[in-house]
């Protein structure tokens, strides 16, 4: 009883009120904000994690456009019913080169942290011309468009100086192999050698089916083919990952 009297008369003191709330919120933000001066950062130091290639940043693009990440989410959060049926929760170094990231808000669809690798080009073209072909129940609208756009890729360097600019590690051979990069990694018969090494774990060859041009189609497959892909989980250990 006496601590809710002391209440009381704070509460009827305007001063020792204002006070009162400027203590306790100088407090809490100390709590939260003087950790973060503690530690070099907030994103754990991962191995694979790499910028996109230029194809892949060119589907992501297209991915953005279409508004995919309004219906599917990109971030698989650390429950054991998320992990069973997605895979390994989200690193947040995962979304390092993401802007924005694709996180999403819901899930109309899956989530695609980890689609990469699941699904075949052939089932993904399929899917994104009707997706009621290869899942009857979906709601998802078809992109049929996609298969007939071709890509522009005249300023893909530009892209590439550009994210530099905002700290992506591109290199200046990454830069001047961008528009090369670009359609060797839809090119079955292309010298892909240095584009693996530029960029590692790239899927290449053909995507839509149509070897002879080069498709917003492609593009897509190719981002959504690398998700989930860079960083071996058999191998990550949570308790080194931020050292």
């Amino acid at each position: 009883m006496g601590i809710l009297k002391q209440h009381g008369k704070l509460e009827r003191n305007l001063l020792f009120l204002v006070l009162g709330i400027f203590v306790t919120v100088s407090i809490g933000g100390i709590v939260e904000v003087l950790p973060l001066f503690t530690i070099e950062s907030t994103i754990e130091k991962v191995q694979g994690v790499r910028p996109y290639s230029p194809l892949e940043l060119v589907g992501r693009n297209i991915y953005v456009r279409e508004g995919c990440y309004l219906c599917h989410s990109q971030m698989i959060r650390p429950f054991r019913d998320e992990s069973e049926r997605y895979g390994h929760y989200s690193l947040a170094a995962e979304s390092l080169y993401d802007r924005p990231f694709q996180w999403g808000s819901k899930r109309t669809g899956p989530d695609l942290a980890r689609v990469g690798g699941k699904y075949s080009n052939e089932w993904h073209v399929r899917h994104l011309i009707d997706p009621r072909a290869v899942v009857p129940e979906s709601v998802m609208p078809g992109y049929p468009h996609l298969v007939t756009t071709p890509v522009k890729g005249d300023d893909i360097a530009e892209h590439l100086n550009t994210l530099k600019f905002l700290g992506d590690p591109y290199s200046d051979e990454m830069i001047a192999a961008a528009k090369s990069d670009l359609s060797d990694q839809a090119t079955p018969d292309a010298d892909v050698e240095g584009l693996l090494k530029r960029y590692p774990k790239a899927v290449v060859g053909d995507f839509d089916g149509r070897p002879d041009r080069l498709t917003e189609m492609d593009a897509v497959i190719a981002y959504l083919q690398v998700l989930g892909r860079m960083v071996d989980f058999t191998a990550f250990d949570p308790a080194t990952a931020d050292r």
